[in-house]
């Protein structure tokens, strides 16, 4: 029998090791609470609205990636694709907090709902003040029956930098979050991938796709998409995924859009600005600009190998937060 080899020692320690060697790499920037896997700045800054976010782990550099002046001020990892606790949230939510209140930046999964949720009762007791946004991107998982809604996926990359923009500027707690808000429901994310993604120390993907198969608008998680689609060649995939987005979002003639392609973790550099292309000029196309974009792997679900689109309906005011200056281990301008 074949076996999937990855770079790990025990599928136990896999989390745990890996913020260590993320703190070591950036010991100016980041510091690490081993104890609740708590990644933080590590300057921690005062007066100012605190970031926390968080969530399974598998999606790197998703979130501790994104801590630093301009972003998170604390990140909370769980175990691969699985929340955090509630009580490391709330430790979270307490090292966020720098005298201004917190801000929770949840993605909708319930298990992270939950435990943020509670979270931010626990600290409210504490006396801090908490507000949370609900990121909820995801097209696919958009249904109008009864259930969990839209999923969290790569929107929440726009969310943490507008907003942590915002905090470093001053803003107060209710502000934050009600621009936070604005951008979900201005930004919708669809995904799709040639392969499933394999768990540390499993020797087998989640599911196999034939070679004339794609699965369509998968999640970050390693869920199965709502359907499966023809392979096709890379313009003819990066349509399906946009089009739809666009007419999702309403999108008319020359409105801005600040666009995310994003790899979700198997999808080489060279894939992914063949895709950006495209997506470029299907939106040029239609007439509408590209304000402003990122192009690479973000918002990771372990090595699929897939891709994801995310556009954010914007206005002068998003732009001018999206290009605020940022210093984290990954997004720096």
């Amino acid at each position: 029998m074949s076996t999937h080899r990855q770079f790990i020692n025990q599928p136990d320690h896999v989390i745990s090791e890996a913020l260590e060697g993320l703190a070591a790499t950036y010991p100016h920037l980041l510091a690490l609470d081993a104890s609740a896997s708590l990644i933080s700045r590590v300057h921690p800054a005062h007066e100012k609205v605190g970031l926390v976010s968080g969530g399974g782990s598998g999606h790197e550099p998703l979130h501790a990636g994104l801590v630093g002046t301009g972003m998170l001020d604390v990140a909370v990892a769980g175990a691969v694709f699985a929340s955090p606790t509630a009580q490391q949230v709330h430790a979270g939510t307490t090292l966020a907090d720098g005298g201004a209140g917190v801000l929770q930046i949840v993605k909708n999964y319930t298990g992270d709902v939950l435990n943020f949720q509670i979270a931010a009762e626990l600290a409210a007791d504490d006396g801090t003040m908490v507000e949370s946004v609900l990121v909820d991107d995801d097209l696919a998982s958009d249904s109008e029956n009864d259930g969990p809604g839209r999923r969290g996926t790569a929107a929440v990359i726009t969310v943490e930098k507008i907003c942590g923009a915002l905090a470093e500027q001053g803003a107060d707690l209710p502000t934050i979050a009600a621009v936070g808000r604005n951008v979900v429901a201005r930004s919708r994310t669809l995904a799709l991938t040639l392969d499933g993604c394999t768990h540390p120390g499993e020797i087998s993907p989640a599911f196999t796709l034939n070679a004339n198969e794609v699965e369509f608008g998968v999640g970050i998680h390693g869920e199965r998409g709502t359907g499966r689609i023809p392979f096709a060649a890379a313009d003819a995939l990066t349509e399906q995924l946009v089009t739809p987005l666009v007419e999702s979002l309403g999108l008319k003639t020359g409105q801005p859009v600040i666009a995310i392609v994003n790899g979700l973790g198997g999808t080489y550099p060279l894939e992914l600005s063949i895709i950006a292309r495209r997506m470029h000029e299907v939106l040029r196309g239609r007439g509408i600009t590209v304000a402003r974009s990122l192009v690479g792997s973000y918002v990771t679900s372990l090595d699929m190998h897939g891709v994801s689109i995310t556009l954010t309906a914007a206005d002068d005011n998003l732009i001018a937060g999206w290009d605020a200056p940022v210093r984290t281990p990954t997004l720096t301008w």
